[in-house]
C-alpha cells in the first residue's frame, strides 16, 4: 500500500520533470501526452485507493516514508495520512486536474510556453496532493508552500506583461502574510507538544486547551485560542479571506486554465481543508470558530456585491469563487466541517465548468473577455451554452442540482448553531442566495441571449471550440448534477468521514439539521417551504428582468447610486489601502534606511567617514616625514629614553 500511495503524488511529479527539462527536445504533443498520463495515473490510483477505503473496509494508513531529520528530539518526517477525507480531496484535485490538462490541450494550442505550462500544472497537481495526503506539520507546510510557489509561477505565466507580473508579486506577498501567520501557529504546536505529527497535537489538544500564554502585557490568552486563530490566519491567505483576499481576483491575470485549477480544486481549498483536517484542535475554541464565522460571513457577503459590478467574464467567476468560499469558511465556523468539505467537492466541479466555459467563450471571442461586448452566443456555442446553464444553476443552488444540496446545507447548519456570531452568519449567507443568482445569471444573460454586441468580424468567426475543450467541459458537468444527490447522507452530514474529522457534542448544527432531512428527495421537497429558493428565483428574475427587458435600469440606478457603484468598482479600497500603507510605507521605509542608514550611518560615518579620518590623519602625520635621517634617529632615541624611564619607574 504505502508504494501505490507513493505512487499518486509521484506520477505528475516526474511528469513534471520530464515537460520542464525536457520538453524542448519531446515536443508539444509529447509533452502533454506525459503530463496527462501522469495525473491520469494519480486519478485512476485514487479511484482505487477510494475503493478500498469507502467500499473495502480498509484502516486508515498513518505511515512514515522517511525520516529527513532530528534535531532537539523533534522529528522531522516525510509520511502519509490516508483516510476517508484524504481519498475525497485525492479523488477531487486529481479528477478536475486531468479535466483542465486535457482542456490545455486547445486553450493553449498556440502559445510558446506550451510545454513550460503543461509542466507547471502537474506540478502543481503533485504539491496539492503532498498537502492533502500529509501526516505532519513540516510536509504540509511543504506542500502549502509549493503550491504558492507554483501559483506564482502560473499566475506570471506571461511574464511580459506588466499586469501578469504585478499580479504574481501580489499573490505571492499577500500569501506572505497569511503565512506567517500558519508558522507561528504550527510552532506554537510544537512548543506545547514537541511534536509535528498531526496525531501527537491531536492527542495533546485537551492539554492545550488548559494553557495560557502571556502575549501583550499581564492578560493571559488561551493557547489553543492563539495557535487556531494563528493557523487559520495561514488560510485566510490560501483560501482568499477578507483582508487576505486581495490576491485572488488579479490572479485571472494567468491562462484560463490555471484559473480554473486554482480557483476549483487546490490552491484556495487548502485552507478549508487544514481547517477540517485541524478540527480537534478548533474544537476546542469557540472563540477561533466565532473569529473564523465572522471572517467568511464577510467575505461570502461583500466579495459577492463586488461581483455585481464586474464586466470581465473571468473577474465575475473569480468574485463568486471568493463568496463560495466564504460560505465554507461559514461552515468551518459553526463546526459543520463536513458541510463545507462537502461544498468544497460540489463547487470544485460546477466551478471548474464555469471557469472552462469562460474560457471557451474566450477562445471564440479571439480572446475578448468584457461581457458587454458578448451577447446573443447561444445560437453559437450550444455545448458551450448549455454546460454553463448547468455550470450556473447548480452555483445558485437550483433545487436537486450538486450546488443546491451543499449550500442549503450550510444555510440550515448556520440557521441552526450557537456558536456566537451564528446569526450574523446567517442573514449574510442568507443575502448571498439572492447576490449569487444575479451576479451568475446576469453573466449568463449578457453573454449567450439578447442582441449580439460583437463587432461583425468576431460574430462571423464565433464558433464551438474544439473537442478537446468541451469533452471537459461535459464530463464537469456530469457531476454538477448528480454528485450532490448522490453523496449528500455520508458527505454532507459526517458519516463518511468517520474519524478524519472531530465534533464537540455541544456543536451539534450538522447533527440537528439531518434530524430533520430524510434523503436527498425530501430536502428538495422542503425547500419549497425554505426561503434560499425564492431568493435565487428572484435573483435570476431580477437579472433577466434588468438586462434582457429593461436594461435602462440599471443604467438608472448607475446614475443613481454612483457612490455605491465607485464603492464596489473600487472593491471598498482595499487595494488602495495596502498600495498607499503596506507598498507606499515599505518603500517611504526603504527610502528613510537608505538615506538616513545606508548613506549616512554606513557611507557617510563608517566607508567614507573612515577613508575621511585616515585621510586627516594622514595629512598631519605627513608633516612627520622629513626626509633627513638624523630627525629619525633623534625621534627613535627619544622613544627610547622613554621606554627606559616607564620601565625604571613603574
Amino acid at each position: 500500500m504505502k508504494l501505490l500511495y507513493t505512487l499518486i503524488p509521484m506520477a505528475p511529479l516526474l511528469a513534471a520533470i520530464v515537460a520542464g527539462f525536457f520538453g524542448s527536445k519531446i515536443g508539444r504533443t509529447n509533452s502533454h501526452r506525459i503530463t496527462i498520463a501522469g495525473v491520469a495515473i494519480a486519478f485512476l490510483l485514487s479511484l482505487i485507493v477510494f475503493q478500498r477505503h469507502v467500499f473495502g473496509g480498509a484502516e486508515t494508513f498513518n505511515e512514515s516514508l522517511y525520516i529527513w531529520m532530528v534535531s532537539g528530539g523533534i522529528r522531522f518526517e516525510i509520511g502519509f495520512l490516508v483516510d476517508n477525507l484524504t481519498v475525497l480531496m485525492m479523488l477531487v484535485v486529481t479528477f478536475v486536474s486531468l479535466m483542465v490538462h486535457i482542456y490545455t490541450i486547445g486553450y493553449m494550442v498556440d502559445d510558446p510556453g506550451y510545454q513550460r505550462f503543461f509542466s507547471y500544472i502537474s506540478l502543481f497537481t503533485f504539491a496539492m496532493l503532498m498537502l492533502v495526503m500529509s501526516n505532519n506539520f513540516l510536509q504540509l507546510f511543504f506542500g502549502w508552500e509549493a503550491v504558492g510557489l507554483v501559483s506564482y509561477l502560473l499566475i506570471g505565466f506571461w511574464f511580459k506583461k506588466d499586469t501578469a507580473i504585478f499580479a504574481n508579486m501580489k499573490a505571492f506577498l499577500v500569501n506572505r502574510v497569511g503565512d506567517f501567520g500558519f508558522l507561528l501557529g504550527i510552532a506554537g504546536v510544537v512548543y506545547y507538544t514537541g511534536s509535528l505529527d498531526y496525531f501527537d497535537a491531536f492527542n495533546a489538544a485537551p492539554t492545550i486547551a488548559g494553557e495560557t500564554m502571556n502575549l501583550v502585557g499581564s492578560a493571559e490568552w488561551s493557547a489553543i485560542t492563539v495557535i487556531c486563530i494563528l493557523l487559520f490566519i495561514g488560510a485566510m491567505g490560501k483560501s482568499a479571506q477578507v483582508p487576505l483576499h486581495v490576491w485572488l481576483p488579479d490572479s485571472m491575470e494567468g491562462p484560463t486554465p490555471i484559473s480554473a485549477l486554482i480557483h476549483a480544486a487546490t490552491m484556495v481549498t487548502a485552507g478549508i481543508f487544514m481547517v477540517a483536517r485541524m478540527s480537534p484542535l478548533f474544537e476546542l475554541s469557540d472563540t477561533a470558530l466565532s473569529f473564523i464565522l465572522i471572517i467568511g460571513s464577510i467575505t461570502a457577503f461583500f466579495m459577492g456585491l463586488i461581483g455585481i459590478v464586474q464586466n470581465d467574464i473571468k473577474k465575475i467567476v473569480a468574485y463568486s469563487t471568493l463568496s463560495q468560499l466564504g460560505y465554507m469558511t461559514v461552515a468551518l465556523g459553526v463546526s459543520a466541517y463536513s458541510a463545507a468539505i462537502f461544498h468544497l467537492m460540489t463547487h470544485a466541479f460546477f466551478k471548474a465548468l464555469l471557469f472552462l466555459a469562460a474560457g471557451s467563450v474566450i477562445i471564440a471571442l479571439h480572446h475578448e473577455q468584457d461581457i458587454r461586448k458578448m451577447g446573443g452566443l447561444r445560437k453559437y456555442m450550444p455545448i458551450t451554452y448549455w454546460t454553463s446553464l448547468i455550470g450556473s444553476l447548480a452555483l445558485i443552488g437550483f433545487p436537486g442540482l450538486s450546488g443546491f444540496f451543499s449550500k442549503d446545507l450550510i444555510i440550515e447548519a448556520v440557521h441552526h448553531s450557537s456558536i456566537p456570531g451564528a446569526k450574523i452568519a446567517y442573514l449574510a449567507v442568507l443575502s448571498g442566495v439572492f447576490i449569487t443568482a444575479f451576479y451568475s445569471f446576469r453573466l449568463f444573460f449578457l453573454v449567450f441571449h439578447g442582441e449580439t454586441r460583437m463587432d461583425k468580424h468576431t460574430a462571423e468567426h464565433a464558433h464551438e471550440p474544439a473537442g478537446v475543450v468541451t469533452w471537459p467541459l461535459i464530463l464537469l458537468a456530469i457531476p454538477s448534477v448528480l454528485i450532490g444527490g448522490l453523496t449528500l447522507m455520508n458527505v454532507g452530514f459526517g458519516d463518511y468521514f468517520g474519524n478524519a474529522i472531530y465534533v464537540a457534542p455541544e456543536h451539534g448544527a450538522v447533527k440537528a439539521v439531518a434530524e430533520i432531512t430524510h434523503g436527498p428527495l425530501a430536502m428538495v421537497k422542503h425547500s419549497v417551504a425554505t426561503l434560499p429558493l425564492y431568493l435565487a428565483a428572484a435573483g435570476v428574475f431580477t437579472a433577466w428582468f434588468f438586462y434582457l427587458i429593461k436594461p435602462s435600469i440599471p443604467a438608472f440606478l448607475h446614475d443613481k447610486l454612483g457612490f455605491a457603484h465607485r464603492l464596489l468598482n473600487n472593491k471598498y479600497g482595499f487595494d488602495d489601502f495596502n498600495q498607499l500603507v503596506f507598498a507606499g510605507g515599505s518603500v517611504g521605509l526603504g527610502r528613510f534606511l537608505w538615506k538616513k542608514g545606508d548613506q549616512t550611518v554606513i557611507d557617510g560615518a563608517m566607508v567614507n567617514g573612515s577613508a575621511n579620518n585616515v585621510g586627516r590623519f594622514s595629512g598631519i602625520a605627513r608633516f612627520m616625514q622629513t626626509g633627513f635621517l638624523f630627525h629619525y634617529a633623534f625621534a627613535m632615541i627619544l622613544g627610547l629614553l622613554a621606554m627606559l624611564t616607564w620601565f625604571l619607574f613603574t
